[in-house]
């Protein structure tokens, strides 16, 4: 289990780019989310959705998460970087 690194920020749960966790597909990175009362929290790092939870794209950790939406990752537009979150 690894400590999660989140970024609290504006988002709005409606917002178009955000798909409900029900329909996160099995095998690509994909930029996870928790839209709760205290606000919209987005994992800064990549992960896939595997059979037994979710996985950290880059160290395969497991990440211990209940996640409400999920988008595509988009390494561009990201927080991750391979090589500094490597270690």
């Amino acid at each position: 289990m690894i400590k999660i690194k989140a970024s609290n920020n504006s988002l709005h749960q409606d917002d178009p780019m955000w798909n409900p966790i029900a329909s996160a597909p099995f095998g690509p990175s994909l930029q996870l989310a928790v839209f709760d009362q205290d606000g919209v929290h987005v994992l800064v790092f990549p992960c896939r959705k595997e059979s037994m939870g979710w996985k950290n794209a880059a160290t395969g950790a497991r990440v211990e998460v209940h996640p409400t939406h999920w988008r595509p990752w988009d390494p561009e537009k990201g927080d991750w970087d391979p090589v500094r979150n490597s270690h």
